[in-house]
């Protein structure tokens, strides 16, 4: 498993877990970001991260000191030390919660996740060409077969490739002709990833507007921009505005970084009339109670009204995903 996202989320010392608070609800949520990963994906199992509710998140590096560490933080999540305890958290909160999870990871964790949570998981295929990827008519047979159901994530950023790439056209190209949904990682990765587990990740290929030929090349595509291409706002809006099939998630953002930047970033793509493609993840990798706090990020958005708020948590990824009539029950 490439462990793009290791490093600067990481804490060395466990703290203490920070349970879920909220009461699983009737409503139901769709998070479209989430991930099937094994307790050892990123190293050693019982890792911590701190949530982006700290003034310490992004302390800057002396480049004289190698691999500081992030200072510690008294809400730290903590990573399950076992496959079968990670596994069984994550259900856990997708049952207490009421979620459908678009999932991705190893194949062989997609496929356990899934059959001990079938009506749970909808299985995604994480892709990326680090290890030789797989090819087309390879990808197209997983596909046939209902081995998966979205092309997600494509992490080609941490790659160092263009979403537009034309070694990506291919596969956006089978996407297109089966309309399978395609996530494409755009946005934030972890501070100072490019000096340690991904040296060929770019912070300029989280730019929106980058997508843009590929939309052209293939207009019938169901694509969403993973992590609203954060901090790239105005390039978002405007990719939204030319290209009105396009929706983003705002898995991560909505728990990792400051409450306040999150909140100001999703007021805006509201404000500038797209609260009909904004669509509620979670990105969990290897903390569950990731979760909750992700679902409290929308909640707690006091400019949403509840229908943006249910939109934001259902009705628009039903309507992307095409998985059911679209309602607010």
């Amino acid at each position: 498993m490439e462990r793009y996202l290791l490093s600067a989320l990481l804490l060395s010392i466990p703290l203490a877990l920070t349970g879920q608070t909220q009461p699983k609800s009737g409503a139901p949520i769709i998070d479209v970001h989430l991930h099937a990963f094994a307790a050892d994906d990123f190293g050693k199992p019982g890792l911590s991260v701190c949530p982006g509710n700290n003034e310490k998140l992004w302390l800057g590096n002396d480049p004289q000191q190698a691999n500081r560490q992030l200072e510690s933080c008294p809400q730290a999540l903590v990573a399950p030390l076992t496959d079968g305890e990670l596994m069984r958290q994550s259900l856990s909160a997708l049952e207490q919660f009421n979620i459908r999870a678009v999932a991705s990871g190893q194949p062989e964790q997609v496929e356990k996740w899934k059959a001990a949570s079938p009506n749970r998981i909808i299985p995604a295929l994480l892709f990326g060409f680090a290890g030789g990827g797989t090819s087309p008519s390879a990808m197209r047979d997983k596909f046939r077969h209902g081995d998966f159901s979205v092309l997600g994530e494509v992490v080609t950023q941490y790659e160092g490739i263009s979403p537009s790439d034309l070694i990506l056209d291919p596969y956006l190209a089978m996407a297109e002709q089966m309309d399978i949904p395609v996530g494409i990682h755009m946005g934030l990765g972890p501070p100072g990833v490019a000096y340690q587990d991904s040296s060929n990740y770019r912070a300029k290929l989280s730019n929106p507007l980058l997508l843009e030929d590929a939309l052209i090349r293939h207009p019938k595509l169901r694509v969403y921009v993973m992590h609203a291409g954060w901090p790239m706002l105005d390039e978002m809006i405007s990719l939204l505005q030319a290209h009105p099939q396009v929706y983003v998630d705002v898995a991560v953002i909505d728990w990792y970084i400051p409450r306040k930047e999150f909140h100001s970033y999703l007021r805006r793509l509201i404000e500038a009339g797209f609260g009909k493609r904004v669509m509620f993840g979670s990105d969990q990798m290897l903390w569950p109670q990731a979760i909750s706090i992700a679902i409290e990020g929308i909640n707690s958005a006091e400019f949403l009204t509840p229908e943006q708020k249910r939109d934001i948590l259902y009705n628009n990824a039903a309507r992307f995903f095409r998985l059911q009539q679209v309602g607010t029950k």
